[in-house]
């Protein structure tokens, strides 16, 4: 389960990145770290850490994951728009 939730970690950065060279590499004592393999190198992204730093490391690297908006919050930030404000 711990692998898991690391793993599932990398691919939401993958994804948001568009970088799929990232991988998580687990470590004794439940600790992780994350490797950039682009380009054929190997480079470490950060230091080991525990899971749940790991995670939180991951959620803030890469672009910040897109905003989901409603057809209603669409229309009325059309409608402000329109309304010059």
């Amino acid at each position: 389960m711990r692998g898991t939730r690391a793993i599932s970690a990398v691919e939401r950065l993958k994804a948001r990145s568009g970088n799929a060279g990232y991988t998580a590499v687990a470590m004794p004592g439940g600790w992780f770290r994350l490797v950039d393999k682009t380009g054929g190198i190997e480079r470490e992204v950060g230091e080991p850490m525990p899971l749940e730093a790991f995670v939180a490391f991951i959620d803030r690297l890469g672009p910040p994951k897109p905003k989901k908006t409603s057809k209603l919050d669409e229309a009325f930030e059309a409608q402000i728009k329109r309304s010059g404000r």
